[in-house]
């Protein structure tokens, strides 16, 4: 039962951080399109990044991407509760589908420092988020295995 409540609680605290992931690469997504930067200072590593050829894959917003990222780890989360399928793959699919985003993010926050020579908080945020994210979804797959 101990062992069900920490699970019940990690899939909690993974649902909570794509919602925050979600927020943050929600903003990151209308930036891209309306091309603002009202919470990043003008001119700023926010604008940098997001006008570099890093930004877009086949010209969709890298932002767009992370958004449908951390929704589709969020619809996973809450259906694994609401189907058997989901139930029985959810945490492998969490962990596959964030291992993704993490390995993702680590290969932007190598292009921001050392490509773009300019850092974005927004996308560190997301970076970081993700790597949480992708280090319980880790935990949990283990847990549920060794169980």
């Amino acid at each position: 039962m101990q062992s069900e409540n920490h699970l019940r609680l990690l899939r909690y605290i993974l649902i909570a951080l794509c919602l925050a992931g979600s927020l943050v690469a929600g903003y990151l997504t209308f930036s891209a399109f309306t091309e603002t930067s009202f919470l990043c200072g003008e001119g700023g590593g926010c604008d940098i990044v997001r006008q570099s050829q890093y930004s877009k894959v086949m010209g969709i917003p890298v932002a767009l991407i992370g958004l449908l990222g951390y929704l589709g780890l969020f619809a996973v989360l809450v259906m694994e509760q609401r189907s058997e399928f989901f139930e029985d793959n959810g945490p492998m699919l969490v962990f596959g589908l964030s291992l993704i985003g993490f390995l993702y993010s680590a290969y932007l926050t190598y292009l921001e420092l050392n490509v773009i020579h300019a850092i974005c908080p927004y996308c560190v945020a997301s970076a970081v988020i993700m790597t949480v994210v992708s280090g319980l979804a880790l935990y949990r797959t283990i847990h549920i295995i060794l169980a």
